[in-house]
């Protein structure tokens, strides 16, 4: 008997999941190497499994954009590493995802969505205010690597349209790993064994995996639910940090956090067009 298939949204919550897990893990090599070293060494073994698993081919004409694809990744991930260094996991995400929201509704003047990005608004106030061990720099640092998410989102987007396959994402990855690098690399060329062995499990949770449950979803899942699903991660993120690293977010947190997620999933379920943002 041929065995099932596994369900296109059991693969993109697996995805999400492995993503926060990693996202959790990376708080651990932050304390021995910093953010930059632990965004460097991410991002490294990142670009090397990537590299095993497809070879990149891109034309002299692609390029460009494609290093440019490369630095909008690199500077989100520096900035979001900082903003994890100080702030919790849960409350990183959710701001972050103010980058996607806002390409969601650029241009739109439907009084529907200036509701909602006022409900992410209150969300992000209720963050901010809600107690617990929230750093305001680190919520400056995760809303600018959302806006760099923002850029990210519109440059693979324009990246996609010239190139279906893996490609453009293995050569980014290398050119977001040299971004890092100069940032990085003192810190990180300290780092303990047992670093090293986190890092190369984040590079595989963070990147690789999620990566390749995606593409796999989205054979068959439909963008809009794909991208209802994805909303649903500043919640897994609170819930990674709160089982793996024990940050206990307020209620008032919580609240915040529901409302940001609510906004970012009506958006993409009444959107025109999706986009698909990949972390």
């Amino acid at each position: 008997m041929r065995r099932r298939s596994v369900p296109a949204p059991v693969l993109v919550v697996g995805a999400v999941v492995s993503v926060q897990i990693g996202g959790a893990l990376a708080k651990h090599v932050i304390k021995d190497t910093g953010p930059a070293g632990a965004t460097a060494l991410r991002l490294f073994f990142a670009a090397a499994l990537l590299g095993l698993l497809w070879r990149p081919r891109i034309s002299r004409a692609e390029l460009p954009l494609v290093v440019l694809y490369g630095l909008t990744l690199g500077v989100m991930n520096l900035l979001f590493y900082e903003a994890l260094a100080r702030t919790p996991l849960g409350v990183a995400v959710t701001v972050e995802f103010l980058g996607p929201l806002a390409v969601a509704v650029a241009g739109s003047r439907r009084p529907r969505d200036f509701a909602l990005v006022v409900l992410a608004a209150v969300g992000i106030v209720l963050l901010s205010r809600g107690g617990g061990a929230v750093n305001v720099w680190g919520l400056v640092l995760a809303a600018m690597a959302g806006s760099c998410w923002a850029g990210y989102i519109l440059v693979s987007a324009a990246v996609g349209k010239r190139h279906s396959g893996a490609a453009p994402l293995v050569v980014a990855m290398f050119v977001a790993f040299l971004v890092s690098l100069p940032f990085g690399a003192a810190t990180a060329t300290r780092a303990s064994a047992h670093s090293l062995l986190l890092a190369a499990a984040i590079g595989l949770m963070s990147s690789v995996l999620p990566y390749t449950l995606e593409l796999e979803a989205l054979r068959t899942l439909p963008a809009r639910v794909f991208g209802i699903l994805m909303s649903m991660e500043p919640a897994i993120a609170a819930l990674a940090g709160l089982v793996i690293l024990h940050e206990h977010l307020t209620g008032r947190q919580w609240l915040g956090v529901a409302c940001v997620i609510a906004a970012c999933a009506v958006v993409t379920a009444t959107s025109r067009t999706s986009e698909q943002p990949v972390l």
